[in-house]
């Protein structure tokens, strides 16, 4: 059993530097990469700023490659007012931007959660032009100080090589 500083010690500036300073050489400087379209995100490290990107998770939103037409059971109903035309009921949303909101809000979580674990300390974010601003509106503010950079080119499906030429030489 490991035996525990006195309340003196354990509050004392010196040992309080150590920790921090053990725990501070114990943080790898991790970089995250996400790579996201409104169908799927795919998330990278890398522990030094030259090299390659390594994959660590992908998530999958596979209501995205549907039709709008496939994401709703029923045509929307209608109303045929005699004075006034054919009228449609429906949402101004549509489904499939319905479904891109909610895989970005969970894509951002993802990143929150790997935030508070201390997984990265830098962020890049590569998406989609219309999926990055659904993602900027999702992340928190803590999150937003993490991203060291942005590019707006859907990758998704490219190799971790062409994706690692789209970022700056030193992560």
């Amino acid at each position: 059993m490991p035996v525990r500083p006195s309340p003196r010690e354990e509050l004392s500036p010196s040992h309080l530097a150590s920790e921090v300073a053990q725990r501070e050489k114990d943080k790898k400087m991790t970089t995250w990469v996400l790579v996201a379209d409104n169908s799927r995100a795919r998330f990278f490290a890398t522990e030094k700023a030259t090299s390659s990107l390594r994959e660590v998770r992908d998530l999958l939103n596979p209501e995205a490659r549907l039709r709008e037409g496939e994401l709703v059971s029923d045509k929307p109903g209608r109303d045929r007012n005699p004075g006034a035309g054919a009228h449609g009921f429906g949402s101004d949303a549509s489904h499939k931007q319905e479904g891109a909101e909610r895989f970005a809000w969970e894509v951002c979580n993802e990143l929150e959660s790997a935030r508070n674990g201390g997984a990265f300390r830098k962020l890049y974010v590569v998406a989609a032009p219309q999926f990055l601003g659904l993602l900027r509106k999702h992340q928190s503010s803590s999150l937003k100080q993490m991203v060291a950079g942005e590019v707006d080119k859907n990758l998704t499906t490219q190799d971790s090589a062409t994706i690692r030429k789209h970022l700056p030489d030193y992560l």
